[in-house]
């Protein structure tokens, strides 16, 4: 497959100072000094030298999986931020405020319909997509979190079948007024955002950067620049606890575990665990993990809750463990290593059974999985994107799973970038 050369044109309206620290040429924190080099010699330092790595020599690894990219959907005309997958569909959220509708399979035309698949438009960047039945929670750049109701229309009957289009229709803006104004007329419910300026404790006042939603769904949880982390009520939408200055720096990423543990990493180089414990009615704070020397980028955590992982600059993913502790606080995580490859900074994770998916401002796509011996191998590099590779998705892929069981698995991993494309791509994982 053929890839053009792509001039990004500089983004229109407000620069974001974290999206130009964050997603280009992240190849040091600015907090943290370093002696001028070129890209290549930055490159080759090893990332993170205090922490053990986890990938073992490209000899011992095992026998490389099938993978290539089966499709790129094309329709942005500006970043891909965010992507979620839902039942057959995958939802994709861009810089100029689009969010689109694409069939998950990759096989199908309806994906070359690019005037019916922009099903909402707003004002602001979207920064993270999260699905709960028939709704959808953006969180934008403009402080706002946006509730939406998918709704099918029957746009035209055909002899055998029925076409539905689908749309989004904004039912709610986080925080809703009647959050606000409840908030209004008590001094205690306002707090200091500026040197001269405040706000009731239900708003955020810097950009939405990322959601997750609880295990049962009753909760949103959202983290901001403005270094909160909030909790939602699904049902109503009524925000239910704001964790002020819960980070020194901007709040990228948020995880959550089936426990109940709450994650976030945050571009002061931390990762903090939160916990709202029995009897309580917020949460607090259990432990604070730091290894990684410059801002942390993403979050995710693998299927049974044991391992965290976390992205950076520092072009390092580190692996938490999770081990028993003792008293009140439960289990807490430590340091079992780090995984290197990725010669920029890591903008984004995702797991997928026993699969880890990294994508990064080189560009690239890595796939790893965890041996037998606690070691890690990067299955695959995926090359194509012309750009950052800012967010992804994946699944495996029903339609040849049953084909593949004896010898191994298939996955498809959806990633968008800031070269506007999403790409679809297949991996043949063999059992070993």
């Amino acid at each position: 497959m053929g890839f053009l050369s792509c001039h990004l044109p500089c983004q229109s309206g407000k620069r974001d100072p974290y999206q130009l620290q964050h997603d280009h040429d992240h190849d040091h924190d600015h907090s943290h000094s370093e002696t001028s080099s070129s890209n290549s010699s930055i490159s080759s330092q090893i990332s993170l030298p205090s922490v053990p790595s986890l990938t073992p020599p490209i000899e011992k690894s095992p026998s490389t999986p099938n993978h290539y990219c089966l499709t790129t959907l094309k329709g942005h005309s500006s970043y891909v931020f965010s992507l979620a997958l839902s039942g057959k569909h995958l939802y994709s959220g861009s810089s100029d405020s689009e969010i689109r509708l694409w069939n998950r399979d990759p096989s199908s035309s309806s994906n070359h319909n690019l005037v019916r698949n922009i099903v909402a438009e707003g004002s602001s960047a979207v920064k993270s997509i999260v699905v709960l039945g028939d709704k959808l929670f953006t969180a934008h750049q403009d402080h706002k979190i946006r509730v939406w109701k998918v709704d099918h229309d029957v746009t035209s009957h055909q002899e055998y079948s029925t076409v539905y289009q689908t749309h989004l229709k904004c039912i709610a803006t986080l925080p809703t007024v009647n959050d606000r104004c409840m908030k209004l007329f008590s001094a205690k419910n306002y707090v200091k955002v500026r040197r001269h300026k405040k706000c009731t404790w239900v708003h955020h006042v810097d950009t939405v950067s990322a959601l997750a939603l609880s295990t049962d769904g009753s909760l949103l949880y959202s983290v901001s620049w403005d270094r909160t982390f909030k909790v939602w009520r699904t049902s109503d939408f009524k925000c239910l606890e704001s964790v002020w200055n819960a980070h020194d720096d901007a709040i990228n990423a948020i995880v959550l575990s089936n426990e109940g543990y709450v994650y976030t990493g945050s571009a002061d180089k931390r990762i903090k665990v939160w916990k709202k414990h029995e009897g309580n009615k917020k949460h607090s704070l259990v432990a604070t993990l730091e290894k990684h020397k410059s801002a942390v980028n993403a979050l995710t955590i693998s299927t049974d809750g044991s391992v965290l992982y976390s992205g950076a600059c520092d072009r390092s993913i580190i692996v938490w463990e999770k081990i028993d502790g003792d008293g009140a606080d439960g289990d807490h995580m430590v340091v079992a290593g780090a995984l290197r490859g990725h010669t920029k900074a890591i903008l984004c994770l995702a797991v997928v059974s026993d699969l880890l998916c990294s994508g990064s401002a080189d560009k690239t796509v890595r796939i790893w999985r965890r041996g037998i011996e606690n070691n890690y191998y990067c299955l695959a590099v995926f090359q194509g994107h012309r750009g950052p590779v800012k967010c992804l998705t994946a699944s495996v892929n029903s339609r040849t799973a049953q084909d593949v069981t004896d010898s191994g698995n298939s996955y498809l991993v959806y990633s968008g970038s800031l070269d506007f494309d999403i790409k679809i791509w297949q991996i043949l994982v063999p059992n070993f």
